[in-house]
């Protein structure tokens, strides 16, 4: 099973707020989700995430793949405040192309060489998101009754062109969105002679935000949802991430259906460079093997697990789970030298440590193996 990630070309926040409607963020280490209460009146403005990956890393991604994948969009959780109960944030695909310009929310005077609220572009060339009569199949702004600042990105509408999740103010803060069917549709621009809507649309990247009714209450705020964006300086920029099964298993007679094992990497370097595909061999065997009379040592004989068993990555420092045990994504595959599976290193920070966690379900239940199986990932 195999997991790849690929990283942003560009973000940023947008604000309606109307003291920063044409504030640019393109380099600001922080996307957020707020509602910022009015300068000059009781109304609570929200802002909106726009975010972009390559049409080169889209194809690669999906080139990797045999055509069956699922992709998420994620993001990842830093300093969140005065939080509700319940959370609502949905994805679309941006039907405009926009400009990232390289504004800070903390510069004075603000910058606008790149998109705000107000522009796709700047405010020198002046190319205002649309606020009505917009394209067959596509929306944006904000429903002007609230009177609210109109803007605020244009995207597609429909079937197939929507993530969402739900979540509590309890639960798991990272956003971790399935956006399968609009990378579906990018992929199929980028790689057709005559790509045709609606199974084919340009990757202008997405738009994240609160759903209408959290936008259009103006008399509070949902409180504010940050995370870290591409510029950060930590380990948690965020990321599509695609997910398929590259895994074959032929030897399941051969797997060890109950008994204490022992399990250990084989034959695998301390350091990959983080361009690698690494091919992550591990050696199973039984921990009390039956006594024999044999020319050779029966701890040299290949073992295997079950057609049930899953890898899982952790950073080793932070203990963040970077790749989870994954029932259709992480099985192992094995082959006539033993079990294995296949890394993609390029999705890993550089000049960390990892490690390896196995997990095995066979007759006598769930084991997860963790004994220090570690590797450094380099430039």
């Amino acid at each position: 099973m195999a997991y790849y990630f690929i990283f942003p070309e560009k973000d940023a926040t947008i604000y309606s707020h109307p003291d920063r409607n044409t504030l640019n963020t393109g380099n600001d280490e922080i996307l957020e989700l707020v509602k910022e209460k009015g300068s000059i009146n009781q109304k609570y403005y929200p802002s909106r995430i726009l975010i972009q990956f390559s049409n080169t890393d889209i194809e690669t991604a999906v080139n990797l793949t045999d055509g069956v994948y699922f992709s998420n969009l994620q993001l990842f959780s830093t300093e969140h405040k005065n939080l509700s109960s319940e959370q609502s944030i949905e994805v679309f695909p941006i039907s405009k192309s926009w400009d990232e310009g390289t504004g800070k929310y903390s510069d004075l005077p603000s910058l606008s060489n790149g998109c705000s609220w107000v522009y796709r572009d700047n405010s020198i060339t002046n190319t205002e998101w649309i606020t009505s009569s917009f394209a067959v199949n596509s929306t944006g702004s904000i429903n002007p009754k609230y009177g609210l600042s109109q803007g605020g990105g244009e995207w597609y509408i429909g079937s197939g062109f929507k993530g969402d999740q739900i979540f509590s103010n309890v639960d798991s803060l990272d956003l971790d969105i399935n956006v399968t069917s609009i990378i579906s549709k990018y992929y199929e621009n980028i790689t057709s002679i005559d790509p045709l809507y609606p199974t084919s649309i340009p990757n202008y990247g997405f738009i994240i935000k609160n759903s209408d009714a959290i936008e259009e209450f103006t008399s509070g705020s949902n409180g504010n949802l940050q995370y870290f964006s591409s510029d950060t300086h930590t380990i948690y920029p965020p990321r599509l991430a695609f997910k398929w099964d590259d895994s074959t298993h032929s030897q399941q007679p051969s797997a060890k259906l109950n008994g204490a094992l022992n399990v250990s990497l084989y034959n695998n370097k301390a350091e990959y460079n983080k361009n690698d595909v690494a091919k992550i061999k591990l050696h199973v065997r039984d921990k009390y093997p039956n006594r024999t009379f044999a020319t050779s040592s029966n701890y040299l004989d290949v073992g295997y697990f079950t057609t049930s068993s899953y890898y899982s990555i952790r950073d080793a420092h932070t203990e963040e789970i970077v790749i989870p045990f994954d029932n259709n994504c992480t099985k192992l595959s094995a082959d006539s030298e033993g079990m294995y599976f296949n890394l993609y290193m390029n999705g890993l920070q550089p000049e960390r440590y990892y490690r390896i966690l196995f997990k095995h379900i066979n007759n006598d239940g769930t084991q997860i193996y963790d004994d220090n199986y570690h590797f450094k990932v380099v430039r």
